[in-house]
C-alpha cells in the first residue's frame, strides 16, 4: 500500500507506479474534497487540514521515500525522523541525520521496505 497526499506531481507519479504494479494507494487530502485527489487513488481520505496532514500521512506510514522538495516535504521528513519512522532519502535531504541515502527508485523501496521491516517487526 502507498500513501502520499493525493494530489500531483510526485505524488500522482507515485500513486500510478503503485496502481499499475498492483498496490492500494491512499491519499490523504489536504482540502475539503475528495474530487481533489489524483486520478491514481483508490482511498481518498479527505482531512481539510492543509499541511498539518502532513502528521497524518506519516503516521499512517512504515517508511517514508523523501524526494527533492520544498518545506511540506522537509516537515514530513522531520516528524519522521522524530517519530521513529525511517526516511530514505531519494536524491534529498540526505545531509541530515538519520535518513538513509538511496542511489535510485529501485533502491529507495528496497531500503524503505528493508528498514520497515527491521522497525515494525513483531516480537516472537
Amino acid at each position: 500500500m502507498l500513501v502520499t497526499g493525493g494530489l500531483g506531481g510526485v505524488m500522482q507519479a507515485a500513486a500510478r507506479g503503485a496502481r499499475e504494479a498492483g498496490g492500494l494507494t491512499v491519499g490523504i487530502l489536504p482540502g475539503p474534497s475528495h474530487r481533489d485527489a489524483n486520478a491514481f487513488v483508490d482511498v481518498a481520505i479527505v482531512t481539510d487540514l492543509g499541511h498539518a496532514r502532513n502528521a497524518i500521512v506519516v503516521r499512517s506510514s512504515h517508511a517514508v521515500i523523501a524526494l527533492p522538495g520544498e518545506f511540506g516535504t522537509l516537515s514530513e521528513v522531520a516528524l519522521a525522523l522524530k517519530m521513529g519512522i525511517p526516511v530514505v532519502g531519494l536524491g534529498a535531504w540526505t545531509h541530515l541525520e538519520g535518513v538513509i541515502p538511496a542511489e535510485g527508485p529501485d533502491a529507495a523501496v528496497a531500503r524503505a521496505i528493508e528498514r520497515a521491516e527491521q522497525v515494525h517487526a513483531k516480537p516472537r
